[in-house]
């Protein structure tokens, strides 16, 4: 079980950031970052119409579930995903392992467009995630250190 991510506001910025950067250069309606327990962390774009709590809900069990089907043909997981519409597609891809990236787009884009900008995207979110995982990991070992102080070894460093 992987732990989960504590987001910290820094990361939270620069994400955003990569993000609206990600609307921008691909000519997408909207994205959305989700974790894979179906969690929204940011979005940009069109979002006033989209129900964002489903979408992220959705898209996990969505990803889970090809998860299943990848299992079966005897691949780890299906990193993309592609639904084509009538007039909007969707594009799904896992970055760093623990995140979903969601791109929705219509006819100002193309496929092409978007898989080029959201593997560009996928790489500065990954590193945000190490980022992210390397302070947890620090935070954790201040935590366990200051667990080890007892109330004796604070009495002796008064004496």
């Amino acid at each position: 079980m992987e732990q989960s991510l504590v987001m910290f506001e820094e990361e939270l910025r620069e994400i955003s950031h990569v993000i609206e950067r990600l609307l921008r250069d691909s000519n997408a309606k909207s994205v959305y970052l989700v974790d894979k327990d179906g969690q929204l962390i940011a979005s940009s774009g069109d979002t006033k119409d989209i129900d964002s709590t489903s979408l992220a809900s959705l898209t996990a069990g969505n990803i889970a579930a090809t998860g299943g089907l990848a299992k079966l043909i005897g691949e780890k997981e299906f990193s993309i995903l592609f639904h084509e519409g009538e007039k909007d597609n969707i594009h799904i891809s896992i970055v760093g392992q623990r995140m979903i990236l969601v791109v929705i787009f219509g006819e100002r884009s193309s496929l092409g467009l978007v898989r080029l900008r959201v593997r560009r995207a996928s790489e500065e979110i990954s590193g945000c995630i190490q980022r992210i995982l390397r302070r947890m990991e620090s935070s954790t070992a201040r935590e366990s250190l200051l667990e080890e102080i007892t109330d004796e070894d604070i009495e002796n460093l008064f004496h």
